[in-house]
């Protein structure tokens, strides 16, 4: 009865958050990520939305899409998608014109970040009224899982010279899900797998949680539309002085999108 109870009052406070999915070749990962959104949303009772922004698959992912839709519901499941790959950063851009929640979520649909840590992120935000909450793997549990130490060694000098070069103050600016390069390339003897970095700084695309009017005013400053528009919005929610909360899930590198 309690659990009820707690659910219809945070379906009485009137918040919606917007969960934004960009997918490229998805199709087999869509349907897990989908039902764990509306699994742990249903089980918090906050009202949601996710907004799937696919970048003409050729695997199917946006039919895949389409038959979600048809099980849990057009006002579940919006389907903006696109004609081609245009890049991460637009797609975000794409689905934040289309989202009517009022807080909103950026995630990756390859599993890389577990939505069981979605009511952390809202917790946190509630705790502090952040503007935006962040996780992070460089404080207390937070982790990474399928990085060997190479990786690993590169993310965290990436993470020290973009705190000493920008100082946006949070513990893990890249965040939390791609692999990017920027000006400086690095060569992994192993696999001869080629590393891209700019200015020292490695990015990866971290889910996180925005009020929606926040990340308006950040994607209409930012610049970059790859894999660095994470990163250039966190410096630029920094400098716009908007309040940044840190969460601590663990991360499983993926290759994807």
């Amino acid at each position: 009865m309690a659990s009820r109870k707690t659910s219809h009052r945070i379906r009485e406070n009137g918040d919606k958050y917007s969960v934004l999915l960009p997918t490229y070749n998805e199709r087999e990962n869509l349907p897990l990520i989908v039902w764990l959104l509306v699994k742990y949303f249903g089980e918090s009772g906050h009202n949601y939305e996710v907004i799937i922004i696919d970048d003409g698959s050729p695997d199917g992912t946006l039919e895949v899409a389409e038959q979600l839709q048809r099980i849990y519901g057009q006002d579940r499941i919006l389907l903006r998608p696109r004609a081609k790959k245009l890049g991460l950063g637009t797609a975000y851009i794409h689905g934040v014109k289309h989202a009517t929640g009022n807080f909103i979520f950026i995630m990756d649909a390859d599993l890389s970040h577990h939505p069981k840590f979605i009511p952390e992120f809202i917790q946190k935000q509630k705790e502090g009224n952040y503007d935006l909450v962040s996780g992070t793997r460089y404080r207390g549990n937070g982790g990474v899982y399928g990085w060997d130490l190479r990786r690993k060694l590169i993310s965290r000098g990436a993470n020290f010279l973009t705190q000493v070069l920008l100082r946006p103050n949070a513990s893990d600016l890249t965040g939390s899900f791609r692999y990017e390069v920027l000006n400086v390339f690095c060569e992994y003897s192993n696999t001869g797998e080629t590393v891209c970095v700019t200015s020292g700084i490695c990015c990866f695309i971290h889910s996180r949680l925005y009020k929606k009017e926040v990340l308006e005013n950040l994607v209409e400053r930012c610049v970059s539309k790859g894999y660095v528009f994470q990163m250039e919005m966190i410096v630029r929610a920094r400098q716009l002085n908007y309040s940044v909360g840190e969460v601590r899930p663990k991360f499983i590198f993926l290759n994807s999108y």
